[in-house]
């Protein structure tokens, strides 16, 4: 089989989300075609998303069906020249922040499920608490131990649940409250990113603290977040702030992923009714009106309370709030996809 053979081939693959099939979009980074044996590199950015996890097991199905005798190996990444060679975190394929417009809607419940829900996929995962006022990761995943210090100072994060970690609450007192001003969140912010050894990862998701403050500005202006997830409540008063979010991130030119809603009903453990507490809709409504994705409604359930204080993620459970969680985090990677194979399609079209 040669070259062209290999292409024709690959030409019946499609994109799930892009409409077109992978050659035309430009998602063939190579071809080595070697009598039997046939190596294919694709240009995927979104590890163990389920639908780049798709797009590879329809060309090993093409090949299987049309041509059985051949021996395919196939590999996933992006371009280099897509790359920077001074790049932040240049071993971090992508970096997702957990945002939201005001405090109290569970944005740190869904960054700590998010990453756990990653992991659980396959992927190398990991959960930087930014929430520099109020660090509550450790807790939600049972983490005790700190990061320890090599001989130049580089902190190695501790894992948990295969997701490495950082937060502010490793490096300050218990109890002790963080009362820093704009220069000094900067400060620590910067030297957290520089000074922590994260290895090669899949994915590092941010827990953003609430609102549009210093924090934010200092992610925004120092990492290349490859996006962002906005989440709410369905109550028109954290609509309204989640919006303020999605506007921060639209001047900085970051790509919104989309909105979760967080405690979109309340499931009663005891008579198994459901409640909307919180209004009904609105983080779909909010993403319809926004043209964003929906990334999906976690229901208020005692559960998700009890993994969080216990430090047990709930999508790491069985039931139906762990599928919630699940969903989430698959739609969440699809989207990251869509992103980088949109970027390489434009790339590859100039």
């Amino acid at each position: 089989m040669n070259d062209d053979a290999v292409f024709e081939l690959l030409s019946t693959v499609e994109d799930p989300d892009l409409g077109d099939d992978i050659v035309s979009l430009g998602l063939v980074n190579a071809v080595d075609a070697d009598g039997d044996e046939v190596n294919v590199s694709l240009a995927l950015g979104a590890p163990y998303a389920p639908h780049e996890s798709k797009i590879a097991n329809d060309v090993r199905e093409v090949f299987a069906e049309e041509a059985p005798d051949i021996d395919l190996s196939i590999s996933a990444g992006l371009p280099k020249s897509l790359g920077s060679d001074d790049e932040v975190l240049p071993n971090v394929k992508n970096i997702i922040a957990v945002a939201s417009g005001k405090g109290g809607v569970g944005k740190s419940t869904v960054a700590v499920n998010l990453a756990a829900g990653l992991s659980q996929l396959g992927a190398r995962v990991g959960l930087f608490d930014a929430d520099i006022y109020g660090p509550n990761v450790p807790r939600m995943v049972k983490s005790n131990e700190g990061p320890e210090a090599t001989e130049d100072k580089t902190l190695i994060p501790p894992e948990r649940y295969g997701m490495k970690l950082m937060s502010m609450d490793f490096l300050v007192g218990e109890d002790d409250p963080v009362i820093w001003r704009g220069p000094m969140v900067h400060k620590i912010l910067t030297q957290l990113v520089d000074d922590v050894d994260w290895g090669q990862l899949d994915y590092l998701v941010l827990d953003l603290p609430p609102g549009t403050g210093d924090t934010q500005l200092t992610v925004l202006q120092t990492l290349p977040l490859t996006g962002a997830v906005i989440v709410t409540t369905p109550q028109q008063v954290a609509l309204d702030d989640a919006v303020k979010g999605l506007r921060m991130f639209g001047q900085h030119e970051t790509p919104v992923l989309g909105i979760a809603e967080n405690m979109s009903e309340f499931r009663c453990p005891d008579c198994g009714g459901r409640h909307d507490i919180f209004g009904s809709g609105g983080g779909r409504s909010l993403a319809d009106d926004e043209d964003l994705p929906f990334l999906g409604a976690i229901p208020l359930d005692p559960a998700v309370r009890a993994g969080g204080d216990g430090g047990e993620p709930v999508v790491l459970d069985e039931g139906e709030t762990a599928d919630a969680f699940r969903t989430l985090t698959e739609n969440v990677a699809n989207n990251v996809g869509v992103i980088r194979r949109r970027h390489v399609q434009t790339v590859n079209s100039r």
